[in-house]
């Protein structure tokens, strides 16, 4: 038995060795928030939004946005007057007299992480006035995050076919056959799969497509909240209260910000989608579609897959999957290549479709598939990767992407300008 002297030092040892940790901590703490507030531009993220009837949520015209991940950007743009993150458009006339290329796309396009300046389609001026001057190139770009080809259609129907451009070209990502395919989507954002916020295209009883319009009232019909965490309800409310404590403080919100890139954001990711998933598989007509996600070659996984036999686009595409559900997604992202091309040829307009460098990064396959679709569509693919290869030895694909998130860095786009400029260059009859 420890004597009660003895045990009484024990507990002043104790406590002094805490309240020293915890002044260090709180010394790390203020020292870090100082050094913050005294380098960082902005802590807060804002990015309003308004519903667009026809054509979904875009940001509110005419107004500053501020985004950061607080790790690796602070970025300030100011949207022009249709709600897009780009220069204020061309007049028709403009577009009329000049090469105008018109640029569609999901939030690579966007590209919130930069100053407009730094952005693909200017850099792709700025190249073109240098290397092909006797061109008179312009561009305009219409961006948004979360969105597809057949979610931008109404991209084009309302804010590019008047400009009557030389070039239309659809910017391709991964993601985009996620987004093509409401039943995809769904299990991604958690949106019902009857009620998109964008132009969405559903099955007709006959095998064929139709479009239908984005629901205005979409947040009404978002899928319920999974149930369970990761944590006992004691913990899980301090947890989520967490962000709440750290909403006024620089410090705080870095260290929030690499907790959810290294750990957080993922495993609550992959939790959501099973759930969403399992709920969603209990509709008869889409069950089928949903009964076999892995390639055949890993074996059938039944419903609720677990998060670590959740599947990745790339699995999803691997060579041998004779899965319905991959199956439909690729009819879905051929529909809305389908529909652009009907659309640019009766308007008089070239298309093209670019991949980005990521593209690869998700398996061949990916890249694969959607080179047989636009063979299939005669629409030409340029590869920015292969540009990259072609003119950029010792790049480092690394550089062409932010540390803690995965879309362009200001060399990225540069590249991206590269890829389209070399198009041009081998294809200067669209400008006629």
């Amino acid at each position: 038995m420890i004597p009660s002297s003895k045990f009484g030092h024990i507990l002043r040892l104790v406590g002094w060795n805490a309240l020293l940790v915890t002044a260090g901590l709180a010394l790390v703490a203020l020292t870090g928030e100082a050094y913050l507030r005294s380098t960082v531009p902005f802590r807060e993220r804002d990015i309003p939004k308004v519903f667009v009837p026809g054509v979904g949520p875009l940001r509110l015209p005419d107004t500053d946005i501020y985004w950061t991940n607080h790790l690796d950007f602070w970025s300030v743009s100011r949207t022009n007057s249709l709600g897009f993150l780009d220069r204020v458009p061309p007049s028709p006339e403009r577009a009329a007299e000049s090469c105008h290329i018109a640029i569609i796309g999901d939030s690579f396009v966007e590209a919130v992480e930069v100053s407009i300046p730094e952005k693909f389609q200017v850099r792709l001026e700025e190249m073109a006035a240098r290397e092909l001057p006797h061109l008179d190139v312009t561009t305009s770009a219409f961006g948004m995050g979360g969105t597809g080809q057949i979610n931008q259609l109404a991209f084009y129907d309302e804010y590019v076919r008047h400009l009557r451009p030389n070039l239309v070209v659809l910017v391709f990502v991964s993601n985009d056959y996620v987004d093509n395919f409401p039943l995809w989507n769904s299990i991604w954002s958690g949106l019902d799969p009857e009620h998109q916020a964008y132009v969405s295209a559903v099955r007709a009883e006959d095998g064929s497509f139709r479009l239908r319009p984005p629901d205005p009232d979409y947040r009404r019909f978002l899928l319920p909240r999974i149930s369970g965490s990761l944590f006992t309800p004691p913990l899980r409310s301090f947890v989520h209260r967490i962000p709440l404590i750290l909403q006024r403080s620089y410090f705080g919100a870095r260290l929030f910000a690499k907790w959810t890139v290294l750990f957080s954001k993922k495993v609550d990711t992959r939790r959501k989608r099973v759930a969403r998933t399992e709920l969603l598989s209990q509709w008869p007509a889409r069950a089928p579609l949903l009964d076999r996600w892995r390639p055949v070659s890993k074996g059938r996984v039944p419903i609720p897959p677990t998060n670590e036999d959740f599947p990745t686009i790339s699995e999803g595409f691997q060579e041998g999957n004779a899965s319905p559900f991959y199956k439909e997604a690729l009819a879905f992202t051929a529909f809305g290549l389908g529909e652009f091309k009907e659309r640019t040829e009766r308007d008089g307009s070239a298309l093209a479709i670019m991949a980005i460098h990521r593209i690869f990064n998700k398996g061949r396959g990916t890249f694969t598939h959607l080179s047989e679709i636009a063979a299939e569509q005669d629409i030409p693919l340029i590869s920015q990767l292969s540009t990259i290869n072609r003119y950029g030895q010792g790049v480092d694909l690394s550089d062409l992407e932010w540390a803690h998130d995965p879309h362009w860095t200001p060399s990225g786009h540069r590249w991206a300008a590269k890829a389209l400029l070399e198009y041009l260059k081998q294809n200067q009859d669209v400008c006629e």
